[in-house]
């Protein structure tokens, strides 16, 4: 890791590793930073790579989402519903970051190959768009129902707009190239595999010129090491650094209000969990205030339901779960529980859950990988038992999308395996409606969902963002979609 090195090299030469040493006006007015994920796609926005190239403001979209979930324009500089399926949205003047003009027809190509990616986008998973230029600068979308959602939906990073260069020569294949082709304030100019990107300035972006002259990133799994080299002023942010050391950090830990909630995810479909009873059981011997008070050093509070005080019209307010299977004695049942090291606590909560379980009568391998080494396997439905740390309100800031992939047959995150009638249909009925009834269908929906025992909600948490000392304009987003932004800057 190459800032690691250049601190070593100072050392040795009798320099100090004081912050001031290595701040953005020493290297040039760019900005250092650790991510806890790497990519796993190569970038590509249609995974949660998207959520990388939006947290390091290399992508626009037609909209975008602010940090209280309210929908603005963005690549779309105004749209207006001409019908309950159809939208028009009229484009700003605009440049790609390879110097092309953002057309109607450029819009469109990028939208419709999200639609043919290998993976569909979560985002997509409950609707299809059709999409079609009407005119130079108007796009008309339209939707097989009607989904006043959309304009939140066209916010999300898996569907950020890109070059015509970006989609190869016929732009059919449903991959997108994301290096220098995007409309953000920064240009990604180079990807070094999981390890490292370099990001410069676009100087033609839409709403000025960023505030620093380049992003120099470093994914680092290990959760001491971000907070460590925000400490010594290796790097100006760290994300996600861990409560322990938030004494340590003093000011540079910034607390983060959250939609998210650290989860259970129980295998329905194979091994024993798969057994109603058993999944009960492991409801039942998860002390979850335990490890909300002790592991979380009280930032988070113990989860009552998949949805958080993040979602103030939630908060407070589920609906009594019927209907669960009577827990059953678990004797010496083996299970295999999984989780990743690049949130801090997943590792120490997964440990304490293996000896609740334990003491409840399971037999509880770990499994404690980098998350890139555990999702397809979760995905395929290799654990027992995996814990994750998820946003419910990734996808649209409404948390249906959140319900539909993690939790309806064939949903594309349905780590649980869950294929449950009555809960797609609650999930169906959900996604048709809108406003107070819309929110009244997701909170039966969730109850149908907690039924199941699929998933059991662990805590609702709170984060910590590393910013050092002198950097402004950082944005601190309990949606989790920016960190770098258009103002931030070192001293």
């Amino acid at each position: 890791m190459r800032r690691r090195g250049f601190l070593l090299a100072a050392a040795g030469a009798g320099l100090t590793s004081a912050c001031g040493s290595f701040t953005g006006t020493a290297r040039g007015g760019r900005i250092a930073v650790d991510l806890a994920f790497a990519p796993t796609q190569g970038m590509s926005p249609y995974g949660d790579d998207g959520l990388l190239l939006s947290r390091l403001a290399v992508v626009d979209g037609l909209t975008r989402m602010d940090t209280d979930g309210v929908i603005h324009p963005a690549l779309a500089a105004q749209w207006t519903r001409t019908n309950a399926t159809t939208w028009e949205f009229t484009l700003r003047d605009a440049r790609f970051q390879d110097g092309r003009p953002v057309t109607a027809d450029a819009v469109a190509g990028a939208l419709r190959a999200a639609g043919r990616a290998e993976v569909k986008p979560r985002v997509l998973s409950d609707v299809e768009l059709t999409v079609r230029a009407a005119g130079e600068r108007t796009v008309r979308i339209t939707t097989a129902t009607g989904d006043p959602l959309l304009p939140a939906r066209l916010a999300n990073p898996s569907l950020a707009i890109f070059s015509p260069a970006a989609y190869g020569k016929d732009g059919t294949d449903g991959k997108v190239d994301p290096l220098g082709h995007a409309t953000g304030p920064f240009t990604l100019t180079h990807l070094n595999g999981a390890v490292s990107a370099t990001l410069d300035r676009f100087d033609g972006h839409w709403r000025g010129k960023a505030a620093a002259r380049g992003v120099d990133v470093t994914f680092v799994a290990d959760n001491n090491a971000r907070a460590n080299a925000l400490r010594s002023g290796q790097i100006e942010l760290a994300e996600f650094v861990p409560a322990a050391q938030a004494l340590v950090l003093g000011g540079r830990a910034r607390k983060v209000a959250t939609v998210r909630t650290t989860t259970l995810y129980l295998n329905t479909r194979k091994g024993p969990l798969a057994d109603p009873g058993l999944r009960a059981a492991v409801r039942a011997s998860a002390d979850t205030s335990a490890l909300a008070k002790s592991v979380y050093e009280g930032y988070a509070e113990r989860a009552t339901g998949l949805l958080g005080p993040g979602f103030a019209w939630a908060d407070g307010k589920q609906l009594p779960v019927t209907g669960r299977a009577k827990a059953a004695t678990p004797r010496g049942q083996r299970i295999t529980l999984a989780t990743y090291t690049n949130r801090a606590e997943l590792p120490e909560v997964a440990a304490a859950l293996q000896q609740q379980l334990g003491r409840a009568g399971f037999d509880v391998r770990l499994v404690v990988k980098d998350y890139a080494r555990l999702e397809s396997g979760a995905l395929k439905g290799d654990y027992d038992a995996f814990l994750m740390s998820r946003s419910t309100a990734l996808d649209t800031g409404d948390p249906v999308s959140y319900l539909a992939s993690d939790f309806t047959s064939g949903g594309s995150f349905n780590i649980s395996q869950l294929s449950d009638p009555a809960v797609d249909a609650a999930v169906r009925k959900a996604a048709g409606l809108d406003g107070t009834a819309r929110r009244r269908a997701v909170l039966a929906a969730e109850a149908a969902i907690l039924r199941t025992d699929a998933a059991v909600p662990v805590v609702h948490e709170e984060h910590l963002q590393g910013v050092g000392a002198g950097v402004r304009g950082t944005v601190l987003d309990p949606y989790e979609r920016q960190f770098v932004g258009l103002e931030t800057r070192a001293r």
